[in-house]
């Protein structure tokens, strides 16, 4: 088993036909992840990448069952193709379009938390559409390198080689430390359940304590790996989450460690205030809520625990 996506993962590519949205459905497809169908509104009836093309998500669905969605549009385009994602009953949206404005995601969390399922009433109020409770919808990203279960399922980008399937879960804000931290377990012998790329912005879909509570409830996963940086409030909320809600061992590394206060180091969720977001604040919330911090990438297998 993993958390997100598996063999049974039936996915879609937003943006199919883009530059990117080909190479990404390529590696994917030599992964073996089971790509359906692509999606680019006014050129259904094509073909991409040995695909069938959708002009809608609805009827991409509709024709293949897909479950889940990988976005490769635009930062303009993102807000809209993760609702209609949403709206089209898919409920594992990958997003790794970076740059997308906070105000937009501020919104699609908004009618994120109000999506539950496919076939739920709609209704207006006030001319705003609203729709009952249910089932979540787990928006990975925007700016995430995907989501990867080592033998199971690639949805992303992330290299093959990196991973071995086994019993780490690895959770990580920044992509190229994700690939960086899976590759350095690979080589100690610590295979990988599951690797959570969050997204790179200042405000994502899925945070951290969500994707720790799917590791705790995940039975693959026996530790979870951390790899947190500067700037946000993820590690301190899930250092106030770990405590009384994991009981699976946790690592942690903080990048950022001697980055400038109000800089941005990289990419937009990466910037320090005066008195919050600092690399040491988070290290102290970790180490207070039990876990294992390391100073450096490569003390990370040291710290783990060997079966």
């Amino acid at each position: 088993m993993s958390i997100l996506v598996n063999g049974g993962t039936r996915l879609l590519v937003q943006g199919i036909d883009s530059r990117e949205g080909t190479l990404y459905t390529e590696h994917m497809l030599a992964c073996g992840t089971r790509v359906v169908a692509g999606v680019s509104p006014g050129h259904g009836g094509t073909w991409c990448a040995g695909l069938p093309v959708f002009g809608t998500v609805k009827e991409a669905v509709h024709a293949t069952d897909a479950n889940a969605s990988l976005l490769c549009v635009p930062a303009s385009e993102a807000t809209e193709s993760i609702l209609e994602a949403a709206d089209a009953g898919l409920r594992v949206i990958v997003c790794v379009t970076s740059g997308v404005p906070a105000q937009d995601m501020v919104r699609v969390k908004a009618y994120l938390r109000s999506v539950v399922s496919v076939d739920s009433v709609y209704a207006f109020e006030g001319g705003v559409r609203i729709r009952g409770r249910g089932t979540p919808v787990y928006l990975i990203g925007p700016g995430s390198p995907g989501v990867f279960s080592p033998a199971r399922c690639m949805v992303g980008a992330m290299p093959a080689y990196i991973a071995t399937p086994g019993k780490i879960g690895v959770l990580s804000r920044s992509g190229s430390l994700a690939c960086e931290v899976t590759w350095l377990l690979t080589q100690a012998g610590f295979g990988q359940s599951t690797i959570v790329g969050s997204g790179n912005g200042p405000i994502v879909g899925t945070g951290f304590v969500d994707v720790l509570s799917m590791f705790e409830d995940d039975p693959l996963t026996e530790q979870i790996v951390i790899v947190g940086e500067i700037g946000g409030q993820e590690e301190e909320m899930a250092a106030a989450f770990i405590p009384d809600r994991l009981t699976k061992p946790v690592v942690a590394f903080v990048t950022g460690q001697h980055a400038p206060s109000g800089r941005r180091m990289g990419h937009a969720g990466a910037i320090v205030g005066d008195y919050a977001g600092t690399a040491q604040l988070k290290i102290d919330a970790l180490e207070s809520a039990g876990v294992r911090v390391a100073r450096s990438l490569d003390e990370i297998p040291g710290l783990l625990e060997r079966g």
